[in-house]
């Protein structure tokens, strides 16, 4: 599934070409490019709950006030292992993601049927919310920023 996500991020998201509205047409292309049927279903799934989110914000957002700090859960530490919070941590002190867009990035990244994520997939993760958050591409450029200032010049290896 995960790849499927990379796979239509890349190919979509600096391109010309309009990512295909016809759930239909996508499957197949993506079908086409080798992947599994089951695979593509969870995919577009995860697409749309992230529209779902965008629309409805995250609704288990309480107030919070600058000295508050976020507690993950057993089942999120799991999955996002010290490094990758600490990321997160990272881009909210540089104000690369709020208190919602952090939320929606791990209400995301549990989503994906993996039992632990990297760094790198969850930058990924982290690109996909924020192209798809209205009123941040500001940060979305910044996230790019930081990532392409990788070395070899990549998101992804």
């Amino acid at each position: 599934m995960f790849d499927i996500l990379m796979y239509l991020f890349e190919n979509y998201v600096h391109s010309e070409v309009e990512l295909l509205v016809d759930e239909d047409e996508l499957t197949k292309e993506l079908t086409r490019a080798g992947f599994h049927q089951s695979e593509i279903i969870k995919a577009l799934s995860w697409l749309e709950q992230l529209a779902d989110l965008q629309e409805a914000g995250t609704p288990y957002l309480c107030n919070h006030d600058q000295h508050s700090f976020r507690i993950y859960t057993k089942d999120e530490m799991e999955k996002i292992d010290v490094e990758s919070r600490g990321f997160l941590l990272f881009l909210e002190q540089i104000k690369v993601l709020n208190v919602e867009t952090r939320e929606m990035v791990i209400d995301r990244v549990m989503q994906i049927d993996e039992p632990t994520l990297n760094l790198d997939d969850l930058k990924w993760v982290i690109l996909m919310v924020l192209f798809n958050a209205p009123g941040h591409e500001s940060a979305y450029a910044q996230m790019e920023d930081l990532i392409f200032e990788q070395p070899d010049g990549r998101l992804h290896s």
